[in-house]
């Protein structure tokens, strides 16, 4: 019979080998999209496919980016994801320690009913979003993807304030007793403190905007204020896609988020680690 260590050994090796397998199934698409944005028009539907193509086709870059306003796209994008990125950190960690460290009647109640909202599908406040908007004047404008994440994000707040719960009470009651604000206490202690969470819930929205295909096309209707995730069907020709190039400009949409995540994936980590469900 196998002693207990032989038999953790195997199954530390079986884990290892299900995370290889797991990882390789979530690399292959990209692999396969980069491969493909590097083939010639001959090679797209070789069977057996070309996983490495030779020579590659790096013109397929340049046609990408003149077939369609690739840098106008990518200004918009940037625009749209900005925004939101920064209307987040400003608002939600401000929310999240509202309800993490000041107590006040009813905290824990609004706090549940703010993660209720999180239930809604998108498809119930679409049309009443779309409505307000409209009666703005803000509609085939950047600006109703920008907005919304000046008022808090249900998610990002619930995990910023789990990481505030997580920070000693006593460090918030010796800078009271000092006589520092609630504000104060926020910007020079909560801030300073909480650098993995905002990365990470950072990234989210990053993520999130910047991908985001439904909300520019509902709102938008002028192609010059398309994003990259708008743009990029553009490729889609009733006469015939040119695949290698729509590869192309996947690749480079998706670049801002590998070099991201490439140097903040320390931080984001810890973020996770840190993150827990304690109250």
């Amino acid at each position: 019979m196998l002693g207990k260590r032989a038999k953790e050994k195997i199954r530390l090796n079986i884990m290892r080998l299900l995370l290889i397998i797991v990882t390789f199934v979530y690399i292959l698409p990209f692999f396969w999209m980069v491969s493909t944005s590097l083939k010639a028009d001959q090679d797209l539907f070789l069977i057996p496919p070309k996983w490495f193509p030779i020579p590659p086709e790096w013109s397929n870059y340049k046609n990408a980016i003149e077939y369609f306003p690739f840098f106008t796209y990518f200004k918009n994008s940037l625009i749209i994801t900005f925004g939101s990125v920064l209307g987040t950190l400003l608002v939600s960690p401000l929310v999240a320690y509202g309800f993490s460290k000041i107590y006040w009647p009813g905290r824990d109640f609004f706090f549940y009913l703010m993660l209720s909202t999180m239930m809604l599908p998108f498809a119930v406040t679409m049309i009443p979003t779309f409505i307000i908007f409209k009666k703005l004047g803000l509609v085939n404008t950047l600006w109703p993807l920008i907005i919304p994440s000046f008022f808090g994000v249900p998610m990002h707040i619930f995990l910023i304030r789990q990481f505030f719960n997580t920070i000693p009470d006593d460090f918030i009651d010796a800078a009271r007793v000092d006589g520092a604000s609630e504000l104060q206490i926020y910007w020079k202690i909560m801030l300073p403190l909480s650098k993995p969470i905002l990365l990470l819930v950072g990234l989210f929205q990053f993520i999130g905007s910047w991908n985001n295909y439904i909300g520019p096309l509902i709102y938008l209707t002028d192609e010059e204020k398309y994003p990259l995730a708008l743009g990029l069907p553009l490729f889609l020709d009733r006469y015939g896609t040119h695949w290698n190039w729509m590869m192309a400009a996947s690749t480079l949409a998706i670049t801002p988020i590998v070099i991201f995540f490439f140097f903040a994936q320390s931080y984001l980590i810890e973020g996770i680690k840190l993150t827990g469900l304690k109250e």
